[in-house]
């Protein structure tokens, strides 16, 4: 919907679509549906959901055997995401390098975005 020709509107990294494509085979889910919703302290935050049947405005986004689904509503404001996937002693989980985010509060799971994105709310 938001795309540029030959240009996906998110990438991931290898480590990301290792485990998005492990989640897959795991659960024989279709792929991974990532979206955007009202909450948090910074006044937004991502969602994610396995999804066994893409629904039709889906933006589609496939790589190394893993596949991720942006949710209409979320198109915008995903464009030129990359999704990480990070390790470490304490935690391990998705990360999301999206240069269209204004704000973010310090536990790292709310965003704000750029107001030009939001003005249409």
């Amino acid at each position: 919907m938001f795309g540029i020709p030959g240009k996906q509107a998110v990438t991931m990294t290898p480590r990301a679509a290792a485990q998005i494509a492990r989640l897959m085979d795991k659960g024989g889910h279709a792929g991974l549906r990532i979206g955007i919703k009202k909450g948090g302290c910074a006044g937004m935050e991502y969602t994610m959901e396995y999804v066994d049947t893409p629904e039709a405005h889906d933006e589609v986004v496939e790589q190394d055997g893993a596949r991720v689904l942006i949710a209409p509503m979320a198109q915008m404001f995903l464009f030129g995401t990359e999704i990480d996937y990070e390790v470490s002693l304490l935690e391990s989980g998705f990360k999301f390098k999206n240069p269209n985010v204004s704000e973010a509060c310090g536990c790292g799971e709310s965003i704000k975005f750029d107001e030009k994105l939001t003005a249409g709310e």
